[in-house]
């Protein structure tokens, strides 16, 4: 088996990096720390980050599809100001 290193510091692979992701840690910090890839020296954080855009994690569903959501429900219209 071919072990591709990301981290040197803590023996950290790129296999290990996609399997964090693949538990949710979505960003450098979160893959940090989930294994302390990152934490040392930092030559790795942007290793991470280019896994990361490679479909490492989840695909996120576009927050807004047409209907009320988290962000939109429940909001009130801003008062407007009354010309004097």
């Amino acid at each position: 088996m071919n072990r591709v290193y990301v981290c040197s510091c803590f023996g950290i692979t790129e296999q290990q990096v996609r399997e964090h992701a693949g538990k949710g840690a979505c960003t450098p910090r979160q893959i940090a720390s989930a294994c302390k890839a990152g934490t040392d020296c930092g030559g790795c954080v942007r290793r991470i980050q280019a896994l990361l855009g490679r479909g490492a994690c989840p695909r996120r569903e576009p927050a807004d599809q047409g209907e009320p959501g988290v962000l939109s429900a429940g909001i009130a219209a801003l008062p407007q100001p009354q010309a004097a």
